[in-house]
């Protein structure tokens, strides 16, 4: 069978399984089985496969099949335009989450004179928001806590693969029990799945990410009701709060905010979907 054939006939399966994109998740899956890259892939499609090679490739395509997510069968995921490891430990990293980085880049740029910059990613899991902050604002000393060792074994590979173990500090504890002193920014990408809808979430999430990644209590906002009531302590004047929060939490966690918040300035920040996804506190 040469690359051609084996291709069509991976995505065919993929797609029987309804599993989006079936084209891009076949080319991944065989591109990683065979060390190759896209550009040999289509430029010599009647290759021949040998049959180690597809004894390979059919093993990745069938834990594919029961719905195992790619980023997990390749190891890698990609946040912010940085590579990353990841493993069923930690959540993969998702777009949405990017605009907690741009947020905080734009903090940087409106307080040059704040250098260092102190950050905290509070639940870093992949230490993804961790490390893409750290390379993007050079100045920013960047505190990721995390209660999973496990989760913090793979942050750490990550901020090694990128020479970051000086300005990232690992810090394993619940929220911001870790933090000794108080932070310009602090950004969360916490647990807010309804518990009413964990049981709808595709396979990809139910089965295989780490449940206490996604679980956010009987509104989504446990969680983050709980770094709201710590997070005035450690933030610092002139300081900011990104929380990422999930469709129609906006109300119920802008009232929180104000709650803990009475003379902060709070607002909502839209994804590219135009849903409210980031809740911005300055102090």
């Amino acid at each position: 069978m040469n690359l051609r054939e084996t291709l069509r006939q991976a995505e065919g399966q993929i797609a029987s399984k309804d599993i989006p994109d079936a084209r891009i998740e076949a080319e991944l899956l065989l591109m990683h089985s065979l060390g190759i890259g896209k550009v040999e892939l289509y430029a010599s499609p009647e290759r021949e496969v040998s049959p180690s090679e597809l004894e390979h490739f059919y093993q990745l395509l069938w834990r594919r099949l029961q719905h195992e997510p790619a980023a997990y069968i390749l190891g890698e995921s990609q946040f912010y335009g940085v590579d990353l490891h990841v493993n069923p430990h930690v959540l993969i990293p998702r777009p949405e989450s990017e605009l907690l980085v741009e947020l905080t880049l734009e903090y940087a740029n409106e307080h040059p004179s704040k250098a260092p910059i102190s950050v905290a990613d509070v639940g870093t899991g992949s230490g993804a928001i961790a490390v893409a902050i750290a390379l993007h604002i050079p100045q920013a000393e960047v505190y990721a806590t995390d209660v999973s060792q496990a989760a913090l074994q793979i942050a750490r590979s990550n901020c090694q693969r990128y020479g970051l173990q000086s300005r990232v500090h690992l810090l394993r504890g619940d929220l911001l029990q870790p933090l000794q002193w108080r932070m310009n920014v602090i950004v969360a990408n916490l647990p807010y799945v309804e518990s009413r809808n964990l049981p709808n979430l595709p396979p990809e999430i139910r089965h295989f990410e780490p449940l206490a990644a996604l679980a956010g209590g009987s509104d989504g906002l446990h969680h983050i009701g709980r770094l709201l009531a710590q997070a005035g302590q450690k933030l610092l004047p002139e300081g900011m709060l990104l929380v990422e929060i999930g469709q129609g939490q906006a109300a119920a966690a802008t009232a929180l905010a104000r709650s803990h918040f009475p003379t902060g300035q709070i607002d909502l920040v839209p994804d590219l979907a135009g849903i409210d996804r980031v809740l911005r506190v300055r102090t």
